[in-house]
């Protein structure tokens, strides 16, 4: 099949769909209003929109450059990656068929909002198929008039070869000054949502029974600055440790090297990656009970689920996983079948391709009226 893909090329979720069917020999095509983030595409043709502005007449210009391409293109597929910008330009470039995939904020938050929900309501009826990864996700699409049988459950999925379980790198743990220490670990953005400030308030509950506990913070955001400010002020500086972010293929070492994952976001669409990741690779997680989560952590038997804001259920959990390596192992085995059995991202992707052999198989005329 001949793809288009609509989507940032500094995403490394879009970057790995994209990817999965150029190896597969689809003739794969990529546009982007972002120059690519991850070197070498091999076979992937990619363009960059052009945009003269973030204006309503610069989104319009986009539009009509990315109809011009796509009609040159013929692709038998679009698929746009978020139901944001791409979406829209998707949407209103008029092809088809066209697939939209929710991400999670763009429906959960961008969906309810006065200005935005005409938009995101205009991509979801110009879809074709939409797809998330979420049952909740699938909830609130059909909010918006759009019926059952066209919206489907699509995974990301995690490469559980990439992400398994190995050794600490010894390298790494020396260089981040961690030692023998037992190390917590934070993937997620330093952003409001992710709630990282109770993570640090829980660090430094953790600490009064645990003082030789380190705390891996990665990631980069608009609270880098006053998340710093709080570990100094709670006194906890010499046990966290902010790395910022992680380039991808480094994530395996970094996983596998710490003791405990843990995210305290406030709302996620599915389970995020990040936690999918640390399953993955056999470490045990601690986890907001947020969205539904509790579709994919068993408190108690594949990791922990807390309430959100919580720093004192938080800070507890982590000491006892913290203070119990076999109760560690056996969350990590449980953890990792979890995401073998229900979130390959191989057997997540071919179900994806088998909708496009669906879809390109049929006319689908004007699309949803």
């Amino acid at each position: 099949m001949r793809l288009c893909f609509l989507g940032s090329a500094e995403s490394i979720h879009a970057y790995r769909w994209v990817t999965f069917f150029a190896n597969r020999g689809h003739e794969t095509h990529w546009l982007s209003f972002a120059p690519p983030a991850f070197g070498d595409l091999g076979s992937i043709r990619f363009q960059r929109i052009q945009r003269s502005s973030n204006t309503p007449f610069g989104l319009l210009g986009a539009t009509l450059w990315t109809r011009r391409a796509i009609h040159l293109l013929r692709p038998d597929i679009v698929h746009a990656h978020y139901l944001g910008a791409y979406g829209l330009v998707g949407a209103l470039a008029g092809v088809h068929p066209f697939v939209a995939t929710a991400w999670g904020s763009d429906i959960l938050f961008a969906g309810k909002s006065l200005l935005k929900r005409p938009f995101v309501k205009h991509v979801l009826r110009s879809a074709d198929v939409i797809t998330c990864d979420a049952d909740h996700m699938i909830r609130a699409i059909r909010t918006f008039g759009i019926k059952e049988g066209d919206v489907r459950l699509i995974y990301f999925g995690i490469d559980t070869e990439q992400f398994r379980p190995a050794a600490p790198s010894r390298e790494l743990r020396t260089r981040l000054g961690l030692g023998d220490s037992p190390c917590v670990i934070s993937l997620r953005r330093l952003e409001p949502v992710y709630d990282v400030e109770t993570l640090l308030r829980a660090a430094a509950l953790v600490l009064q029974q645990v003082p030789q506990a380190k705390f891996v913070i990665a990631g980069s955001g608009s609270q880098e600055t006053m998340l710093k400010g709080l570990a100094n002020s709670l006194g906890i500086t010499e046990n966290v440790v902010f790395v910022g972010a992680i380039p991808n293929h480094e994530l395996p070492s970094y996983l596998t090297s710490m003791d405990v994952y843990v995210s305290t976001s406030l709302s996620d669409g599915g389970l995020s990656s990040s936690t999918a990741e640390a399953m993955a690779c056999g470490v045990p997680v601690v986890i907001s009970h947020a969205a539904e989560n509790e579709k994919w952590v068993e408190s108690g038997v594949t990791g922990y689920l807390t309430p959100v804001r919580d720093s004192f259920a938080l800070a507890e959990k982590l000491r006892l996983l913290l203070q119990d390596p076999a109760l560690r192992a056996e969350f990590g085995r449980a953890g990792r079948e979890v995401i073998k059995q229900r979130n390959d991202f191989f057997v997540e992707m071919e179900k994806m391709e088998r909708l496009y052999e669906e879809l390109a198989k049929v006319d689908q005329g004007g699309g949803r009226q």
